[in-house]
């Protein structure tokens, strides 16, 4: 089943985080930070399926520099708490083809491009070795400030703004799902993903009578774990499997997004039967109304045969009789004429006997 994941993070000073290491963990590279005089290098990190940029029209070429750009904006910003960047972390369908997926993070970044007259930089990651082999996902870092043909501009306060900001988020959010819908459906896949709450969409599953996806919604939403808790659960299953037993979660969040994950499952699974069942009834339905249709014809059919006995006179029967006794006798005058004499006087013979 296609998975939903759309989560705008900050990336601030004031978490003691800064633009150029972000970016070079996302793309496996190595920065050199001119405001904190480090070097983030990670150039080693393995998984790194793809990573590019895109700017509006007619931004200066340094854009395309990873370093240069992230570097830039550091600079453009003074404040020690500055909000330097933020991220939209994606969960990319593993429906569809890796180059699908690219094109899909490529076609959703210059939509924010347009959107908010940013740079963006995107890094798609490809799935844990160790975890779920699903779990393609796509991190687009953004900065906060439009870039022009002279560089950094104005910051985009709509999406700081405390009005503005909460229905910006969810305006992108859901432009992420219909563009991952849109692939899809290109795709041939069936699966749909929603970007609403599991609240609003089980709202919406009662209202259309549909009982069974609204008890599967009846849950609470799945945590993130985090990258040093998803390590932790990753050893214990990789331990349960080396003893051949089940895997218990050893963490509180661990427990607690394994048992939705179990209910989710068991839900998509009673769906399944619920469909399947639906098309076996249907299937009996046609055959039984087939049946039906066959058994009515048949009725109808010998109806008319006692109606036609019904209305037959005595005259008509005594018609029929004469007319078969006629054929016989012709039948017989012909066989006599080109009979041998023997073989007529045989049968002869065989008519007294039979008398």
């Amino acid at each position: 089943m296609a998975s939903y994941h759309c989560q705008i993070k900050i990336i601030s000073r004031s978490d003691g985080r800064s633009a150029t290491a972000a970016a070079a963990y996302r793309a496996g590279a190595r920065i050199d930070c001119e405001r904190e005089g480090r070097t983030h290098d990670y150039t080693r990190k393995q998984g790194i399926e793809a990573s590019f940029i895109h700017a509006p029209a007619g931004a200066p070429d340094w854009v395309q520099d990873r370093a240069t750009l992230w570097n830039k904006a550091e600079e453009a910003e003074v404040r020690s708490n500055a909000r330097v960047a933020r991220e939209w972390e994606l969960a990319l369908p593993h429906e569809l083809s890796a180059a699908q997926r690219r094109q899909l993070a490529s076609d959703y970044a210059r939509a924010l491009v347009d959107r908010y007259g940013a740079a963006v930089d995107v890094s798609i990651h490809a799935p844990h070795r160790q975890g779920d082999q699903r779990n393609h996902h796509a991190h687009i870092m953004v900065t906060t400030r439009q870039v022009g043909p002279d560089g950094f501009g104005a910051k985009t306060r709509v999406l700081d703004d405390r009005t503005t900001g909460p229905k910006e988020i969810e305006a992108t959010r859901e432009m992420w799902a219909d563009m991952q819908n849109e692939r899809l459906h290109q795709a041939d896949v069936a699966e749909r993903v929603d970007h609403r709450s599991l609240e609003a969409q089980r709202a919406e599953a009662q209202v259309r009578g549909d009982q069974a996806s609204a008890a599967m919604l009846d849950r609470p939403p799945e945590k993130h774990m985090g990258p040093s808790v998803s390590a932790i659960e990753r050893r214990a299953k990789e331990r349960a499997k080396r003893e051949d037993r089940d895997y218990e979660p050893v963490t509180e969040r661990g427990r607690v997004v394994h048992e939705i994950r179990q209910a989710k499952t068991i839900f998509e699974r009673l769906l399944v039967l619920k469909d399947a069942l639906g098309e076996r009834l249907n299937q009996a339905r046609v055959v039984l109304n087939r049946l039906r249709g066959s058994q009515t014809k048949q009725n109808a059919s010998e109806r008319d045969t006692e109606d036609i006995s019904e209305t037959s006179s005595p005259v008509d029967t005594d018609e029929l009789k004469r007319r078969n006794a006629q054929e016989r006798l012709k039948r017989m005058r012909s066989q006599q004429r080109t009979d041998p004499p023997w073989t007529s006087e045989r049968r002869n013979r065989e008519d007294d006997g039979e008398r």
